[in-house]
């Protein structure tokens, strides 16, 4: 099944992702939210894919 704290991060960065700019803001709030629920409870190789989508968020802002 997987760590579900990972599974939602990475669906709320790709959400951030495709928001429209009056829903980005929003969106990255969120995903940056659920990225740090999910960092404490991860694998040491999902943390370096949470890390990389932090950085993803990082370029949309």
């Amino acid at each position: 099944m997987g760590n579900q704290l990972f599974q939602e991060a990475r669906r709320f960065v790709e959400m951030a992702k495709s928001a429209n700019p009056a829903e980005s803001d929003s969106a990255v709030a969120k995903a940056k939210n659920a990225l740090s629920s999910a960092y404490a409870n991860s694998t040491v190789a999902e943390q370096a894919q949470l890390q990389q989508m932090q950085q993803e968020l990082e370029q949309i802002t």
